[in-house]
């Protein structure tokens, strides 16, 4: 059994969230529920769920008042939001779970069978993922530096620039940075496609998501080859090959 509970100042939000979770999971209880920050902090020492649904914005207060009163954060957390896609973009850089508003029966089910897959649940977001997640969305405009990538043993933040290439590892995605150390994340290349495409990078091929900024040669051929920063060479692709060419200005 997963014990759950919702924080949000909306009421009708909040029981479509409770009757969804009833509805396809059986196995997850609704604990509680709160409409403000206080109530929340008392929810949570009161249930000590494993998961906490919490919306951002509430009359005057924000989930991150919430999350910032509490000692630690010992359970799983999916932020509930109706922010734009600049928000969105800041959830997915932090490795943040999150479900936009209106809520989606499909993209709950994927959220609470993440939550039911891990075995840590204090693992499902840090204090500086959440501080980074606050800065990004209160600047949504500025390029992010930085990214979260969630890893068996948690998480680890490391900046854009160091990333010379991501590799389809299966459903994991290996990332080879500039001091010759490599991460094996948890996440697809698919969805870290989505993520840093608008930060530089180029699918050159449907297993490697490269670094622009660390393109040192390429050689030509049916799709041709580039070399990167750190020496490998990785095969581009030939229908990638005009819109690489285009975006470097080779031609």
């Amino acid at each position: 059994m997963l014990k759950a509970f919702i924080i949000d100042d909306e009421f009708q939000s909040r029981g479509l969230l409770n009757n969804m979770l009833q509805q396809y999971f059986p196995e997850v209880i609704v604990a509680g529920e709160a409409s403000t920050v206080k109530e929340g902090l008392k929810g949570i020492e009161k249930y000590k769920p494993g998961v906490v649904f919490l919306d951002i914005q509430m009359k005057g207060e924000t989930g991150f008042d919430l999350l910032n009163r509490l000692p630690k954060i010992n359970f799983s957390l999916i932020f509930t939001t109706a922010f734009d896609k600049y928000a969105i973009k800041a959830f997915r850089f932090n490795a943040i779970d999150y479900l936009l508003k209106p809520i989606v029966i499909d993209e709950l089910i994927e959220a609470v069978n993440k939550v039911k897959q891990r075995s840590v649940p204090e693992l499902s977001v840090s204090k500086g993922q959440l501080e980074q997640l606050y800065q990004d969305i209160k600047y949504p405009q500025k390029i992010h530096d930085k990214i979260a990538i969630p890893t068996i043993e948690g998480f680890t933040i490391i900046p854009v620039s160091e990333i010379v290439y991501c590799h389809a590892n299966g459903n994991y995605t290996e990332f080879y940075l500039v001091d010759k150390r490599s991460i094996l994340s948890s996440y697809t290349l698919k969805q870290y496609d989505e993520i840093l495409t608008p930060q530089s990078f180029f699918r050159a091929h449907r297993s490697y998501l490269i670094n622009l900024a660390h393109v040192k040669l390429y050689r030509r051929g049916e799709g041709g080859e580039i070399v990167m920063s750190n020496g490998h060479e990785i095969e581009l692709s030939r229908t990638h090959k005009d819109e690489f060419m285009h975006v470097l200005n080779l031609r």
